[in-house]
């Protein structure tokens, strides 16, 4: 085992590039290690974060698939009002929330209209309780799936998800569906699209999703704005006739 002041950045590297051709892999690995540096510096284990200075790998991909609204209406026709199914696919889509977050969501988060919850990412380190209120299309969602456990999903043997079993059995829903390019975080992705371009502001998303910058708020905000002007501005392209 290396002490932290034995590990530069050229070694941080090292275990990034083993991984070259599996570049997310790569990537995840130099994740990991600045969360673990963090860590260490908050501690005063460490001085510096040598993982701050190796970069992620370029991989060009935009990540999980965005659902459309056609996506969407699809897997509500496969799946009624009534079922697990479409209560996950509530959840996901009508809080903002991850599948962490999700699986662990019950009626005692629910008081006065509102969903209070701390976000299991960084939980225990620098955690983010939100509250956000349940929108009457999630209500009727939750009102008319049959539940008498803690948490509002469970699976067929009464018990409580787990992130990854949960992600298995969305995964399972998405393909009865005829989804099989869908996903339940592509669900969080499309409810931040549809919300910039519905006229969230970046505070807005920021309240939400319980991003603590502006950064990934902004990338939905700019995508909305440019495809706001590209409506307004098309017809310009036409030359006049006299």
């Amino acid at each position: 085992m290396l002490p932290y002041a034995s590990m530069p950045p050229s070694k941080v590297r090292l275990l990034r590039d083993r991984k070259s051709g599996s570049p997310e892999t790569g990537n995840a690995r130099v994740k990991a290690l600045r969360r673990v540096f963090a860590h260490a510096i908050d501690n005063d284990l460490a001085d510096r974060n040598p993982a701050k200075d190796v970069p992620y790998i370029k991989t060009g991909s935009q990540g999980f698939h965005s659902w459309t609204i056609e996506e969407v209406r699809q897997y509500e026709e496969k799946h009624p009002k009534g079922s697990k199914a479409r209560l996950a696919l509530g959840l996901l889509l009508f809080t903002g929330q991850r599948r962490a977050d999700v699986v662990a969501f019950g009626r005692q988060h629910l008081r006065d209209g509102w969903l209070t919850f701390t976000q299991t990412k960084n939980k225990r380190n620098k955690p983010v309780t939100l509250s956000i209120p349940v929108i009457a299309e999630l209500k009727e969602l939750i009102d008319a799936t049959p539940s008498d456990h803690l948490t509002f999903l469970t699976t067929g043997f009464g018990k409580s998800f787990t992130s990854n079993g949960f992600g298995n059995r969305f995964r399972k829903w998405c393909d009865d569906a005829g989804l099989t390019h869908c996903s339940a975080h592509g669900l969080r992705k499309a409810g931040a699209a549809i919300a910039a371009e519905n006229g969230a502001t970046e505070t807005q998303l920021m309240a939400i999703f319980g991003w603590k910058t502006m950064k990934e708020a902004e990338r939905y905000t700019r995508a909305a704005r440019q495809k706001v002007l590209a409506g307004t501005a098309m017809r310009l392209l036409v030359p006049e006739r006299s």
